[in-house]
């Protein structure tokens, strides 16, 4: 068996379960998800535990079942506690500001670009130059969080652009003065 998908998830205090066809529905104290899963896999509430199990030993299933296990584990997570990414702006005259629910952002274009947040996502910015993205589903945060990125990638030779505030960014030697 999977060594992921074997563990069982436990339901802490505060999260209710609740279990029909495929389909997983989960209510915490941040909010509610709900997720459809393969059909090839059972899944068990009992005991403040989720139990996942595989039909057969197929490649397939195998994979499928430490996958079933991770994304009921952050459905879990993100109930309880929200999901966290903070993006830096790095450029002089680079700056972001909330109108609103929606996000301004000056990143050296010839105009500003107005960014609307998904249904379950809150945006910050505690500093011109810092973005917080938050929410109770880890893919959706990962997900506004590299768009967001990829309005202007850093480049190689200054760093300028918007980076995750944990990312380290190679920078490469300029061009070098001539003979």
């Amino acid at each position: 068996m999977s060594r992921i998908g074997k563990k069982p998830v436990v339901i802490p205090k505060g999260v209710s379960a609740v279990k029909t066809d495929n389909t997983l529905k989960l209510k915490g104290p941040k909010g509610e998800l709900v997720k459809n899963f393969h059909p090839s896999l059972s899944i068990d509430v009992k005991d403040g535990e989720i139990i996942i199990n595989r039909s057969d030993d197929s490649k397939e299933n195998k994979a499928l079942h430490g996958l079933t296990r991770a994304l009921i584990q952050n459905m879990v997570l993100g109930v309880t506690k929200e999901y966290q990414k903070t993006l830096d702006i790095v450029g002089v005259g680079y700056r972001a500001e909330l109108k609103g629910k929606n996000l301004l952002i000056n990143i050296g274009y010839s105009h500003p670009i107005y960014f609307i947040p998904p249904d379950g996502i809150n945006l910050q910015t505690p500093a011109p130059t810092q973005i917080i993205i938050s929410g109770i589903d880890k893919q959706l945060v990962g997900l506004v969080a590299a768009k967001i990125r990829s309005l202007r990638s850093p480049e190689p030779y200054k760093g300028k652009g918007i980076k995750y505030s944990d990312e380290y960014i190679i920078r490469k030697a300029g061009k070098t003065a001539g003979k």
